[in-house]
């Protein structure tokens, strides 16, 4: 398919009659004094000039409302240049896009930002992308643009203009594109053509990101009334009702999709439960329907996290722009469908390893279809009063952005996800072991008979990569298919579409197909009920034969990699893609659980306040090692950072060796129990713990079980509820959860948290039983005496820096800590000056008197103290060597709280 035509005018005449909106006619005001300058630096030439204005754009919801936007130009000022403008993100506002628009401004566009209502500085209420509010905005931006003298017009008040953005952005791109037939080209990402589809998916209320979307425009007093209304009475109903579906229709690109007939490059993102890819499918179809030119690009990100791949995506949106605003005959604009295919996670440095794959049309959603036969009988089960406790396909959200999501992404890559079903909660049906590789790309299909005993019936369907043995068990992008079935107390029969993904089944592996009755981004009846779900065909499964990473060509270093790695890397580098290199292995460490070296980690944002600074201390076998050091310490930082959760900014962690990197295989022999571990109360304990295992992906018999618990001590409570269990069980059971494998590291934050004294002997014991079998253990804590009995060695950290390390004993029994008592309290500028005596490093307050800490220098002696101390009238009444670790630690972290 070429993609390639003469003008982008010519398809703006051919195909649609002219239709100004009224809205696109009002002029637009800059509001006196509103307007600066600033001339933007770069290191590329040329500079980039910025100028800031507020447009107002008339009365609405009863209030003026002033759109604040931005004005980007470089080079020339003469020349004239095609305009582009650029929507942000639902939640954020003109400065999310000012990077994007610079790049643009450079590659010879005039770029507007704005801030939409009720975002950044604009006024006015939230309207969703309302065509009388927000999209009519965009419609007099259009007019100011057709005003500026360095704007290439097609005609009077009509400017050569393309629009793009992502999300909220994304769709305002689709909707000015229905609404304006200025627009001559638009590059949507990972956005929705069907709101009420997004938010209310076969009418399923989901309820999750629909929370995030109050929460992110700050609350249903920003949003129009109506919105705020709609939200108010679905959420408290539990499922859309028509009003609603109605009202998101209606402000939603599919209802002018019959008027969209510009060049569209499509991206959509694979990780992404709040716009998935049969979102950018609808879009795809409707505007190729058109007969306008489309291009569809699935990423490896989403609005779930995941690799946005950021630069690429913006080259493409660039070339897209030459070819169809600047008439750029020669630019590239890429294959009509690209998928980003995750190989795996590179366990040097966490990263996906990414390749594209494409074709010359788009497959669709359904090409290539194969059916793979599945076994399993009728199977019932239960809805749960309340839906509760939910089962978990994902967490929708989480980190978009950098935080969490991008861990989850690359565990769901490792084998390893958060997806958890509920015993008793849903029916599971499985295909042979596959007897070749099966890649799936588009959404799989079956029939089945569904029977139920209420009149409203919630299934969610998805389908997992089954490994060998049932080792590992994955759900392809954390992504479930919410379905509502009226009519099934006398059984129906229909067709369900699970997800839309990309991936990969190796041969050997399994195809799982479960429908459950609850899903935690969603909302279920809340009445309890019973299903049943038959099957009446196999798994039919989408192949788009046509795809394949020869049809087009990839970028050059995804061939050259294997050659010269080296090259590929600096290249790599320069471009924005860095990859860190892993040391190799140290076998002088191999038996050593732990080597911290030179560890630093800054504090966001922040170039010179540290979190962890320059801190090396090493364990060996069989130590139980006390992590100690106020709050604020860096104890919690340095525990993340040796868990592979977050990145050092400087030195390195060794476990047995090896550098610990995210998905680093050497974490497999880690544990560790932080504070708060969830357990199902109505499953036993032994249950929950062989339900976390399975929800690990790790073959049953590296469990360990038996082992574990005989350490935990449990006995014959393993068999109970857990809602039965004490708060000292609890903890003991989530002990027992670290240690399942057996991990030769044991790391546990405040383990002995809310128990009280009999119960924390009890896991002092338990510890100590652990590191007995030549394995190590970490224990951060707070309390001090317990510490000193459970502990062998300790790390004493201050500000994030190293202040001690040693055996318990040595520490306690230093002899550079000394008890001075005193007959009479003394104010605290007195005890300053003991501080600074020669000799001294530090003093502070404690029970009967001060502790001081001598320095090791010649005049460190309790001799030589003690008539300095009388000469500063100090009431002395003892002095001595003090052996208490809590006071000893209170020396030498100065006096402050642990």
């Amino acid at each position: 398919m070429d993609l390639r035509l003469p003008r982008a005018r010519a398809w703006k005449a051919a195909l649609r009659a002219p239709r100004r909106t009224a809205a696109a006619a009002a002029a637009v005001v800059v509001l006196a004094g509103a307007g600066t300058w600033t001339a933007l630096a770069s290191d590329e030439a040329p500079a980039v000039r910025r100028t800031d204005q507020t447009l107002a754009m008339g009365r609405g919801q009863g209030q003026e409302v002033r759109i604040d936007t931005s004005y980007f130009t470089a080079g020339d000022p003469g020349t004239k240049r095609p305009a582009v403008l650029v929507g942000h993100g639902f939640g954020g506002s003109k400065d999310d896009v000012r990077e994007q628009a610079e790049r643009l401004a450079r590659d010879g566009y005039a770029v507007l930002t704005w801030s939409a209502r009720g975002f950044g500085r604009s006024t006015g209420r939230i309207g969703l992308n309302d065509p009388k509010g927000e999209v009519a905005d965009v419609s007099r931006l259009v007019d100011w643009l057709a005003k500026r003298p360095e704007v290439r017009l097609d005609k009077d008040g009509d400017p050569r203009v393309g629009v793009t953005g992502a999300s909220y952005g994304g769709a305002v791109s689709l909707l000015a594109a229905g609404h304006d037939d200025r627009i001559d080209a638009i590059a949507p990402l990972m956005t929705y053509w069907n709101l009420a589809d997004a938010l209310f998916p076969k009418d399923v209320f989901k309820k999750q990101w629909a929370g995030m979307f109050l929460s992110a425009g700050g609350g249903c007093d920003k949003f129009e009334p109506k919105l705020c209304a709609m939200y108010e009475r679905v959420a408290v109903a539990g499922k859309p009702d028509a009003r609603a579906r109605e009202l998101l229709a209606g402000r939603s690109p599919a209802a002018v999709g019959d008027r969209v007939k510009v060049p569209a490059l499509i991206v959509q993102g694979q990780r992404d439960s709040l716009f998935p890819l049969d979102q950018a499918d609808a879009m795809a179809k409707a505007i190729r329907g058109n007969h306008a030119p489309v291009a569809v690009d699935w990423t490896a990100g989403g609005h779930d996290g995941g690799d946005q791949e950021t630069d690429r995506v913006a080259g493409r949106v660039t070339r897209w722009f030459d070819r169809y605003l600047k008439d750029d005959k020669g630019a590239d604009t890429g294959p009509a469908f690209r998928v980003t295919r995750t190989g795996g996670i590179d366990s040097t440095d966490g990263a996906a390893t990414l390749r594209g794959a494409s074709a010359d049309r788009y497959p669709g959603l359904g090409g290539g279809l194969r059916e793979v036969p599945l076994a399993g009988r009728p199977q019932t089960f239960d809805n749960p009063a309340g839906a509760a406790p939910p089962a978990v396909s994902g967490l929708p959200g989480l980190g978009g952005a950098g935080g969490g999501g991008d861990g989850l992404s690359r565990l769901s890559s490792l084998g390893v996800g958060v997806s958890l079903d509920i015993p008793g909660q849903y029916a599971a049906f499985e295909s042979k072991p596959l007897t070749e590789d099966l890649r799936i790309t588009g959404a799989p299909a079956v029939r089945v008979r569904v029977k139920s005993d209420s009149a409203d019936t919630v299934l969610f369907g998805k389908v997992y990569d089954v490994g060998p043995g049932g080792g590992q068990q994955v759900l392809p992008a954390q992504l479930v298919a919410p379905v509502r079935i009226g009519g099934a107390v006398d059984g129906r029969t229909l067709d369900l579409r699970l997800p839309a993904v990309d991936h990969e089944l190796k041969k050997g592996h399994r195809l799982r197909l479960v429908f459950a009755a609850t899903d935690l981004g969603y909302a279920s009846p809340a009445e309890p009920a019973a299903y049943t779900v038959a099957l009446k065909s196999g798994l039919k499964v989408p192949t788009a034969p046509g795809v394949d990473t020869a049809a087009a060509p990839l970028p050059a270093w995804v061939w050259w990699l294997p050659l010269v790695g080296a090259a590929v890397a600096a290249a790599l580098l320069l471009v924005g893609r860095r990859r860190v290199t892993a040391p190799a292995p140290d076998p002088d460490l191999a038996d050593v659980p732990l080597q911290i070296t030179g560890l630093s980690k800054r504090y966001a944002k922040s170039t010179e306040r540290y979190a962890v600074r320059e801190l090396s201390f090493r364990v060996e076998k069989g130590q139980v090692l006390g992590l100690l050091g106020p709050n604020g310490a860096g104890k919690t930082t340095t525990l993340r950072m040796l868990m592979g959760l977050i990145r050092p900014d400087a030195g390195e962690i060794r476990v047995f060796g090896q550098a610990i990197r995210p998905g680093a295989p050497v974490l497999s022999r880690v544990g560790a129990f932080v504070e708060g571990a969830g357990f199902l109360p109505h499953l036993s304990g032994r249950e929950n713990l062989e339900l976390y295992w399975r929800a690990t992906g790790r073959p049953a018999g590296d469990a360990y079980l038996d082992e574990a618990l005989e350490i935990a001590g449990l006995g014959d409570a393993l068999a109970r509820a857990v809602r039965t269990y004490s708060q000292g069980m609890r903890q003991r059971l989530a002990i027992a959860q670290a240690m399942l494998g057996l991990p030769d590291l044991l790391i546990l934050d405040e383990p002995t948290n809310g128990l009280d004294p009999p119960q924390i002997r009890e896991m002092r014991e338990v510890m100590i039983r652990y590191a007995a079998g030549g394995r190590t253990v970490i224990v951060s804590s707070h309390l001090l005496a317990e510490v000193e009995q459970s502990c062998t060695h300790l790390v004493v950290m201050d500000r994030g820096r190293l202040v001690q390390a040693g055996p318990v004993d040595e520490i306690v029994g230093a002899g550079d800590t000394l008890l001075v008592g005193l007959a009479a309290d003394i104010p605290d500028p007195l005890v300053e000056k003991v501080a600074s005596l020669p000799g001294v490093a530090s003093a502070a307050r404690t029970e009967g008197g001060l502790l001081v800490r001598l320095d090791g220098g010649p005049a460190a002696t309790g001799a030589a103290l003690l008539p300095e101390l009388v000469r500063l009238e100090v009431p002395v009444e003892a002095l001595g060597p003090h052996r208490r670790l809590e006071d000893a630690f209170l020396t030498l972290i100065g006096g402050g709280a642990a």
